[in-house]
């Protein structure tokens, strides 16, 4: 087959974040105003197994993806990727993608997902596909890069709904735990509880005593502060425990646990409110609008400059690339001492250690 244009396709994997369809709008608008066509790979990695899935897109394909959340490619997990590559396997996943990258004649491949999107994406560089990635995560855990869009998104729905629970808190003297997603970081929980006025936040990254959050609770009550509010990370777990699994064998449950644990040990009333994927759909922030914008447009500027290997990121206050052995070789979690969780327990917020 022969290619006559000049191409970037780009597709979106792994969970929806608010300001996906941004970041496509973004990239669609600044590779035609580059001379590209450009392409979009639907369902993700496994729109490239086999016959490639793709469609063209044009500057009226997204005129009005900006304030749309979702993704109007799709997107799956792993699938097929799920694991590391096993050269020489029969029907090879990342060699049938590879070989379709270089057989659409593609100038580059924008891969916009968070960790486990840009551990494939690497494997496809080294193998000479032409990559440039998108950083996406509403948990903010990867590292590399200071913001991920959703993020923002997902904190103000958790905030929200953390302020919509606070008046019926005090309205029953309850103690009220809201359950926010971060499986293996506290971004989300720390952001939400600060910026909601929680008395206690539990994160991955410091493990809780049950009874000192107990004490904290009849303290609280003594001093004529009837009612408690709580925000766990999905991922947070006991001192000496591990992070809790419901049946269904995902992570969640922790909310759940502490609420009646904290009934037991208090005698007060307590509820659990799992916040789950409403964090992750709906309208982006424009916060997000504006860093999916600026993240899309990188991109395609980064593969028209010849940059691949490499992932678009924020620093300080500036859009630039760093290399995606960065962004997957670790996570970006929070340290106990930072400043963010000194300011919290400056203000009287406990974490249970």
């Amino acid at each position: 087959m022969t290619i006559n244009k000049k191409r970037i396709a780009m597709l979106t994997s792994g969970g929806d974040a608010p300001g996906l369809n941004a970041v496509i709008r973004a990239a669609v608008k600044s590779g035609e105003s580059l001379g590209y066509e450009m392409l979009g790979i639907e369902d993700g990695f496994e729109g490239l197994i086999g016959t490639p899935r793709y469609r063209v897109l044009t500057d009226v394909d997204v005129k009005e993806l900006l304030n749309r959340g979702g993704t109007i490619l799709r997107t799956t997990n792993r699938g097929h990727f799920n694991g590391p590559r096993v050269v020489g396997q029969p029907d090879d996943p990342y060699l049938q993608a590879y070989n379709n990258i270089m057989g659409m004649g593609l100038t580059g491949l924008i891969t916009i997902g968070g960790e486990g999107t840009q551990t494939i994406a690497l494997e496809l560089a080294n193998m000479g596909a032409p990559v440039i990635g998108v950083p996406k995560t509403i948990d903010n855990d990867l590292a590399g890069t200071d913001r991920t869009f959703g993020f923002d998104t997902a904190l103000q729905v958790a905030t929200d709904a953390l302020d919509r629970l606070h008046t019926t808190a005090a309205s029953h003297n309850r103690v009220m735990v809201l359950e926010v997603m971060g499986r293996h970081v506290g971004w989300i929980a720390l952001h939400c509880g600060i910026g909601g006025g929680a008395d206690v936040i539990l994160i991955p990254e410091i493990p809780f005593d049950i009874n000192k959050i107990a004490e904290h609770v009849t303290a609280r009550d003594k001093a004529g502060n009837q009612f408690t509010m709580i925000v766990a990370a999905e991922g947070a777990f006991p001192r000496g425990g591990k992070p809790i699994y419901g049946d269904n064998g995902r992570l969640g449950g922790v909310g759940q646990m502490v609420a009646e644990q904290i009934q037991a040990l208090t005698g007060k009333e307590s509820r659990c409110v799992v916040l789950g994927h409403l964090q992750r759909g709906g309208t982006p922030t424009p916060y997000d609008r504006i860093l999916s914008t600026r993240f899309g447009a990188a991109a395609v500027r980064a593969l028209h400059e010849g940059i691949t290997g490499e992932m678009v990121a924020l620093s300080a206050q500036d859009i630039t690339t760093v290399p995606m052995i960065e962004a997957v070789s670790h996570l970006k979690t929070i340290r106990p001492h930072s400043d963010l969780v000194r300011t919290a327990k400056g203000v009287g917020t406990i974490f249970g250690d």
